[in-house]
């Protein structure tokens, strides 16, 4: 393409009837005088942050012996295959794994709060904060680390967040033992007493990503007449390529393509659950496909979507609900997940619970790849992020929080290797790690929950000790 001194501006968008689609980062956004310093204008880092409730089976005892969560060798040569990471082997040069960590604020404090830790530790998650005990409006927990982030790297984004959830998280009023269900529906907390609400509709995602419709009649109208978010912009389309040069032509196709799909996938779902066919999830909006790992691709899809668009730059993503008897069939394990998880510490049954860990773990490969294949600056999507996979509960048979699972991928603009396993010293909070997550993330944060010191998330030692601070 030939350079002049005209350029798109990097927030043009393109619009049609109640319809606005942001565009992907393309060469004619970049001024001619800036163009030599491109990579390092399409440099921004994005955060997700993944909860994945129950623990692991590698944190019970046996478990952590035959090494069912994370690798027996730390540093950079270790063996992945018969850990439940084994999926991320493709994507390892990308791969921080912590293990050995502990959420002691997901505990129960105080008498009354022994058995609550289903129904607390999904709040403890990414605020690292003990949570009050209470099934009314005075909600206490703390501020989660991608509300944080929010508020640092998304205001310069048409969305600064986005909260999204597989399970049904919308059951207001108590949960049980004296918990507000908003502690088990969220993840994200904007403000101690502020949890932010989960969206579970891959439609309802599009919708907000995109401007789908300016009222609720005309997003029916859409739905009704089955036309896609591109033939209401065909005009705008034609004429934005009209100023562009071959390759970012080519790059726009392809990103129009990937809209494309994803919504023809939605309006695939939506047909088949309004068929009149039995449906496994029988209460589940229209747009919420039956299956676990459809969902979540097409979460992911949305994700990389908004990455690749500016639109947002961080995600919260629960892809589960504690107490939930969900199967998971392609997992090998045809059991229900909770019954799965209190396993009596038997071996064979700690087996099964890691099979379904593995599995859960097997869709992460599938966004890192979104990620790795979309370009971004010098480098691409995954380069420039952070995507954290954890639980708040360890051995989820007894309800304990010790010895957590927990990885980050992604090399945060060049601040995190990879390629590496850190096993911390027995007693080193979670909140260390996250602590020194938040600093490559470019977040002034002195301390985080209960840290003690922020982790050297590069270190190659075996074993990270852990200072007082």
């Amino acid at each position: 393409m030939f350079i002049t001194n005209k350029n798109i501006s990097r927030r043009a968008v393109l619009k049609g009837v109640g319809a606005t689609l942001a565009l992907p980062l393309l060469d004619a956004m970049v001024p001619a005088r800036a163009f030599a310093q491109s990579a390092a204008a399409g440099k921004k880092l994005r955060f997700v942050a993944i909860e994945m409730v129950h623990g692991a089976a590698g944190s019970a005892p046996i478990g952590a012996q035959k090494n069912l969560w994370s690798p027996a060798a730390t540093g950079n040569a270790f063996d992945l295959s018969p850990s439940a990471l084994a999926p991320l082997e493709p994507f390892r040069d990308y791969v921080t794994i912590v293990s050995n960590t502990d959420v002691r604020n997901a505990e129960a404090f105080t008498a009354p709060e022994i058995g609550g830790d289903h129904f607390r530790s999904s709040a403890v998650f990414l605020t690292q904060s003990h949570c009050k005990q209470t099934q009314g409006s005075d909600l206490h927990a703390g501020v989660s680390i991608d509300q944080i982030f929010a508020k640092k790297h998304g205001q310069d984004t048409p969305i600064p967040s986005m909260q999204l959830c597989i399970e049904n998280v919308d059951q207001a009023g108590g949960c049980s033992y004296g918990y507000s269900c908003a502690y088990t529906d969220s993840i994200s907390w904007a403000a101690p007493d502020q949890p932010l609400p989960m969206i579970r509709d891959p439609r309802v995602v599009f919708n907000q990503l995109f401007g789908v419709g300016a009222t609720p009649a005309d997003r029916k109208e859409r739905r009704t007449e089955d036309r896609s978010i591109l033939d209401w912009l065909g005009t705008s389309i034609a004429r934005m390529k009209k100023d562009l040069g071959t390759s970012d032509q080519a790059r726009l196709n392809d990103y129009l393509e990937n809209v494309r799909e994803i919504e023809r996938r939605i309006q695939k779902i939506e047909a088949r659950n309004l068929s009149g066919e039995q449906r496994e999830l029988p209460g589940a909006p229209v747009g919420v496909p039956d299956s676990f790992s459809e969902h979540v691709k097409l979460m992911f899809d949305l994700q990389a979507l908004a990455f690749a668009s500016d639109i947002t730059r961080v995600f919260a993503f629960k892809l589960g609900r504690d107490a939930s008897n969900r199967a998971f069939p392609e997992s090998g394990f045809k059991g229900a997940f909770h019954s799965a998880s209190h396993h009596q510490e038997k071996e064979d049954r700690i087996a099964d619970f890691a099979k379904i860990n593995k599995y859960h773990v097997s869709m992460i490969p599938y966004f890192l790849d979104k990620l790795k294949n979309t370009p971004d600056g010098d480098g691409n999507l995954l380069d420039n992020s952070v995507v954290l996979y954890g639980s708040p509960m360890g051995d989820s048979n007894v309800h304990n929080h010790k010895r957590v699972p927990m990885f980050l991928a992604g090399h945060a603009g060049g601040a995190l290797k990879g390629n590496l396993h850190i096993k911390a010293a027995d007693g080193t909070p979670m909140a260390n790690a996250m602590l020194a997550m938040a600093q490559k993330l470019d977040l002034d944060l002195p301390s985080f929950g209960d840290s003690t010191a922020a982790m050297d998330l590069n270190a190659a030692a075996a074993v990270v000790t852990t200072d007082k601070a």
